[in-house]
């Protein structure tokens, strides 16, 4: 009934107008939807759109199907607005108390997914885990929403980065210290021989020995790569499990030197009329396309860079997928559009980027060479203590393991929400205090929504699911209700997870204007029974944002 409703408007403007752009955006505080078609039909038509407007609602108010959903046309100045009547609310109310609501239809497009993909030098901080939430959240979303989704992690295994840390653990004391994890430990190693190279530039050249032995495949110089590479990813393993990140994937770059890939793909550059050879090197001029800087695709002692081996990495997601996508930090922007530039050059499908600017501390940025940088784990112990005070405070009663299990689900919430929030193109600084309060644009608020739902469904035991609602209040939670699977699909379709975020908080401030306005438990007979239902509604529509979020929908807190 929820998508119903839409269709019959959009066929309505279709038939009304003769365009199939009827332009529908959210109505507001006026209207439930709304259309913005006069302002199109204006420079068409050449007259004024509120005039325009005023026509199109006197045409539609004769349709049948619009009457038959009960739903009021009227005109606002230039706007067409749609109100939607009883019949939709009852509806959305009804598939609201449904499991999996807000599930759109499977689809047959495949669809791959690359976030994170931190270089395994040392621990993710506190920048890399804005990619890894943006990217999880959309994963999620996309699943939530049908599609066929494969999330990857895409390993650099080959890079300079890697070759310091395989040198500082053939040259260095690197013992492993009593309960180190292996992020940590690989970073000190990495930090330690920077400082070496630092005083004896002469280093360099073993390092570049290192990535020419690599390439071609000594086995002895693979080993040493891959094993440190693979302690790394096991203490990503950690803190992404903390975070509830989950990836389908771990893809090597390595393994695109192996299997031939790389080379392939570098013939066929070779071939393009932008390539540029110096003696080995080869590089792209892409000056028309307003690129002032050579992209470097082989170094001129004839090893690859990993923009090659990152070309070959899509070339195999264009034949193997539909669509792919790639969550890119704001430093990739140039790297990742000459990327998108180069493979379309190839005749290849090329990804769709979502860069993101960067998160921050108030103590301040974080940089892994220097060893200055807040890790993702400090962070989550941090935010997980502060948690359990805050926990203990409100509910000394608890005994401490359920005060513990309790502040590890709001740390989550407190460290996934507030990164997510933001709009990817926007930075942030996270802040401890906003990311735990309760009371206001928090994780934890939105948590505290849904458990308050369960409380007062638990105190009133059985009733008689009712949909018929009546009062403002109880038909705006409903139509609020109503929005989420629209929000899930605009997410998708817009690459931008922070909708769903600040849909869900206003979800959970609609439920508690509600509970302050509308008493429930205290009312009696059809009324308590409707307003218990609208209770359910909230309280499973919660759980499903919630869990599209990646936030643990707690009963109690």
């Amino acid at each position: 009934m929820v998508f119903d409703t839409t269709t019959v408007i959009k066929k309505a403007l279709t038939e009304c107008t003769g365009l199939d752009d009827i332009q529908l955006i959210d109505g507001g505080e006026h209207a439930d939807l709304a259309s913005t078609i006069a302002f199109s039909l204006a420079k068409t038509k050449k007259q004024a759109p509120v005039k325009i407007a005023q026509e199109i609602v006197a045409a539609l108010k004769n349709n049948k199907e619009l009457a038959a959903q009960g739903i009021t046309v009227e005109a606002k100045g230039p706007y067409i607005n749609f109100v939607f009547g009883s019949a939709y609310v009852s509806a959305a109310v009804k598939a609201a108390t449904q499991p999996g609501y807000g599930s759109l239809p499977a689809k047959d497009t495949r669809i791959v997914l690359e976030h994170t993909s931190a270089n395994p030098n040392g621990p993710l901080h506190v920048g890399h885990i804005r990619n890894s939430i943006i990217g999880d959240t959309l994963a999620r979303a996309f699943r939530k929403a049908g599609y066929r989704l494969e999330v990857q992690y895409y390993v650099n295994d080959m890079g300079r980065q890697i070759a310091i840390v395989t040198w500082g653990f053939d040259h260095l004391e690197h013992a492993q210290h009593e309960g180190e994890k292996e992020d940590a430990h690989i970073a000190r190693i990495y930090i330690e021989a920077n400082r070496e190279i630092e005083k004896d530039p002469g280093i360099t050249q073993q390092v570049d020995k290192l990535m020419q032995l690599v390439e071609s495949g000594d086995a002895e110089t693979v080993k040493k790569f891959r094993n440190e590479v693979s302690r790394c990813l096991d203490g990503f393993a950690v803190t992404l499990k903390n975070l509830n990140v989950k990836h389908d994937r771990f893809v090597w770059e390595s393994d695109f030197v192996r299997n031939g890939d790389t080379k392939r793909v570098i013939g066929k550059i070779e071939k393009l009329p932008q390539a540029r050879h110096e003696d080995t090197l080869i590089a792209l001029d892409l000056a028309e396309f307003g690129f002032t800087n050579k992209y470097v695709i082989r170094r001129s002692d004839g090893t690859s860079v990993y923009a090659a081996r990152d070309l070959a990495f899509h070339t195999w997601k264009s034949v193997n997928f539909d669509r792919a996508i790639d969550v890119l930090g704001a430093d990739h922007k140039l790297i990742g559009a000459q990327l998108q530039c180069t493979l379309k050059l190839l005749g290849e499908k090329a990804p769709e980027i979502v860069n993101f600017e960067f998160v921050s501390l108030p103590e301040g940025s974080m940089r892994t060479r220097a060893g200055k940088f807040v890790s993702a784990d400090d962070l989550i112990t941090e935010v997980t203590k502060r948690a359990f005070d805050e926990v203990t405070t409100r509910r000394p009663e608890l005994d401490e393991a359920t005060r513990k299990s309790i502040a590890t689900s709001v740390a989550l919430a407190g460290i996934r929400y507030d990164i997510v929030k933001i709009s990817p193109e926007k930075s942030t600084v996270f802040d401890w205090k906003e990311a735990l309060d309760f009371e206001r644009q928090s994780g934890p608020y939105i948590q505290y929504a849904h458990a308050r739902a369960c409380s007062i469904l638990e105190k009133a035991g059985d009733f008689t699911e009712c949909y018929e609602l009546e009062t403002e209040q109880e038909i705006a939670l409903a139509k609020k209700i109503a929005k989420f699977p629209g929000v899930i699909e605009k997410v998708v379709a817009e690459l931008r997870p922070h909708i769903l975020a600040t849909y869900t908080h206003e979800l959970a401030d609609t439920f508690n204007s509600f509970y302050h306005f509308e008493p429930v438990l205290k009312s009696e007979g059809k009324v308590r029974d409707r307003r218990l239902t609208l209770v359910k509604a909230v309280q499973n529509t919660l759980i499903e944002s919630l869990e599209t979020l990646g936030i643990d929908a707690i009963r109690t807190m």
